[in-house]
């Protein structure tokens, strides 16, 4: 596996990421003992990030990936996040950038995935009443205090990811990033760019739309989040099921699944960009790390840009009170 710098501060992780957030909530049921082994295969075969939030669950993620990485602590780089506040019970209670909440959600993440250290500490979404600058302040104080490495940012818009830069540097920003969702190409990456931060690509898949497998709204289960998501609804469904056979036709082409073919052009966007496809089966995690080995000609990008171009996808990529909390 190789690997990919994100920012310039020392922070080199394996060019592609497992993101953990599906072993325990959003689409559907899974097994404990499935995604621990799912890990624990990433990890052999040279994935050396992996992504989990304290929402997830919620509190639940941290403490699963906690045990998976237990005797692995040394090979792993372990990427969380705060801000989306959610109570036992998992109801969603709103968002908090207070410097005083920043603390006491790093001690919580620390204690719940068992290390010393939070190597990549990210904001999951911006706080509109509280000053970014306040916020980037509070995680630089557990930068300072050991109790972080590096610092990211997840959905924040350019002028956010700007002022956030100048109190301490930033990372990584983790926006979603795909074939059905090139938003962060409008003015996004440039900053990052201009900056030197690297961009982590969550639901590189679509939310596993991209993987083809998704046929109809019923193949998702009661709890599955993707039920209320508006791209997985109505028409908008059979809109972008016909975007999937065009790049199913692509990826026959070339002898490969649409799943690679999608994270072999997300890679192909730039060695700053690193993909964290979910997943807790092996025989999926295996075909995506099969992905970074691919190489896609020019002539192959041009025909992946024409059936994919930017604003392809039908539907936002969040039901509506979810996009109020994006792009801030």
């Amino acid at each position: 596996m190789k690997t990919r710098k994100l920012g310039n501060q020392g922070l080199t992780v394996s060019e592609l990421g497992l993101g953990c957030m599906g072993m325990s909530e959003f689409y559907g049921a899974a097994s404990e003992q499935d995604s621990i082994n799912t890990i624990h295969r990433a990890l052999d075969l040279g994935v050396t990030m992996l992504d989990t939030a304290d929402m997830y669950g919620p509190f639940t993620n941290e403490r699963l990936v906690g045990r998976a990485i237990k005797d692995y602590r040394d090979k792993v780089i372990v990427a969380t996040k705060f801000g989306n506040v959610r109570s036992e019970d998992g109801g969603f209670l709103g968002v908090s950038g207070k410097p005083e909440y920043v603390r006491q959600a790093c001690d919580a993440s620390l204690q719940r995935l068992g290390v010393d250290v939070i190597d990549l500490y990210y904001q999951h979404r911006v706080d509109p009443t509280v000053p970014i600058e306040e916020t980037i302040g509070a995680m630089a104080e557990l930068v300072q205090q050991g109790k972080v490495r590096y610092l990211g940012m997840s959905e924040a818009n350019s002028a956010t990811i700007r002022k956030a830069h100048a109190v301490h540097p930033i990372s990584a920003l983790e926006t979603e990033y795909s074939l059905w969702s090139r938003e962060p190409e409008d003015d996004i990456l440039a900053t990052t760019r201009e900056l030197g931060i690297g961009f982590v690509a969550y639901s590189p898949l679509g939310r596993g739309f991209l993987s083809g497998a998704i046929k109809s709204p019923d193949d998702f289960a009661p709890d599955d989040f993707r039920r209320i998501s508006p791209r997985f609804q109505g028409e908008n469904f059979y809109k972008n099921l016909e975007l999937v056979e065009e790049v199913k036709k692509i990826a026959s082409q070339k002898n490969v699944t649409p799943s690679q073919l999608a994270l072999a052009w997300l890679l192909s966007q730039g060695n700053d960009i690193v993909p964290i496809p979910g997943t807790t089966r092996l025989k999926n995690l295996e075909e995506n790390i099969a992905a970074t080995e691919i190489v896609l000609t020019q002539n192959e990008l041009a025909q992946i840009d024409a059936v994919a171009p930017k604003g392809v996808a039908a539907g936002e990529r969040y039901p509506a009170i979810h996009m109020s909390a994006v792009n801030l």
